[in-house]
């Protein structure tokens, strides 16, 4: 339910109806344009009209998503999110490049160094990575994002790594900028929970046979325990085809433009597992209206650690930047005219 408010309300005022309406037991959360979102408490025996008799509530409408917070019909404006004066959403381009793992201080040094200098947001590296194999490189660790962080600080770069369980929240969150939740974990719920308790944006990646509704409740999640900033990752889904590693779906960024305020990044870099198809495939990701991407990029990519067959150059990962923002600009010129 959607309870439209009084503009003129005082801030006062709608914290006495936020009251009365937790002591009628629904929880209300409050929502840009004066607007009250019921996100628990609603049946199919509450009576809409009888919210018009409180004081303040000039409209009531029904809410039939389940994902009630992240519904564009509950927020019908793009979502800016703010982090150490960069913005994500609404239009503005947010990058994040850098190495699957992080390996070394020169390795993230050199790779904050060209993410900076070509235009990106963020520094990305993981620290704790989740490997298919038990024998592969699991990560540095806590001491990998010191480095993380240290080279984001030098290079005035926003942050990005990705936490795997709920005990790592704290300790990440204490380093990183932004919170990654990948894709085998979107629906780790006690993971999502705990990810509600901190304000850093979360970057939540799409698993790889969710609907969009299950993109959408597990954003819920997190939206629901107190963290609104929530980035959505299209990084590609499994299908029956073999030749790339996943199936990029560019629809995503389309239907969830329609379906909520969050913004929308794309990774092709595990959308394609195909070093080849990364400068194409996010070429296509911003032409289709995506706010952002995540790139693997590395100094030598061929001794790359982990997934050196989808991670580019510094060189490539230039390209990439110069025309993705001049797609971006034209796109913003033909939304003028």
């Amino acid at each position: 339910m959607i309870l439209d408010l009084d503009p003129t309300l005082l801030e006062s005022e709608v914290s006495a109806l936020c009251l009365r309406l937790k002591q009628m037991k629904f929880v209300p959360v409050k929502q840009p344009g004066c607007r009250l979102a019921l996100v628990q408490g609603v049946d199919k025996h509450v009576r809409p009209d009888a919210f018009l008799h409180l004081h303040g509530v000039q409209k009531v409408s029904p809410l039939k998503e389940k994902y009630k917070l992240a519904s564009r019909f509950s927020h019908p404006e793009p979502t800016i999110i703010e982090c150490k004066g960069k913005r994500i959403g609404g239009g503005h381009l947010f990058v994040a490049a850098g190495p699957c793992s992080i390996e070394s201080k020169e390795q993230m040094d050199a790779s904050a160094k060209a993410a900076a200098a070509h235009g990106a947001t963020a520094l990305r590296g993981g620290a704790f990575k989740p490997r298919t194999s038990p024998y592969d490189f699991q990560g540095m660790g806590e001491e990998g994002l010191q480095i993380l962080r240290d080279a984001g600080e030098k290079y005035n770069l926003l942050t990005l790594s990705e936490v795997m369980e709920p005990a790592q929240v704290e300790l990440a969150a204490g380093y990183v900028d932004i919170l990654q939740v990948g894709a085998r974990n979107m629906q780790n719920f006690s993971l999502l929970k705990e990810l509600g308790k901190v304000k850093n944006p979360i970057l939540l990646k799409r698993g790889f046979s969710a609907t969009y509704q299950d993109l959408l409740m597990a954003a819920e999640y997190i939206m629901a325990h107190g963290n609104p900033n929530v980035i959505l990752c299209e990084r590609g889904i499994r299908t029956f085809e073999t030749y790339t590693r996943n199936t990029l779906d560019l629809n995503a960024v389309c239907a969830l433009k329609e379906l909520t305020h969050l913004p929308i990044v794309v990774d092709p870099s595990h959308g394609t597992g195909i070093r080849s198809f990364v400068a194409p495939m996010s070429l296509a990701s911003i032409a289709a209206g995506a706010d952002g991407l995540v790139i693997e990029m590395h100094p030598d990519p061929d001794r790359s650690l982990s997934d050196a067959q989808q991670t580019i150059s510094f060189d490539a990962f230039g390209k990439i930047m110069r025309d993705a923002t001049l797609i971006k600009q034209t796109l913003a010129e033909a939304s003028v005219i």
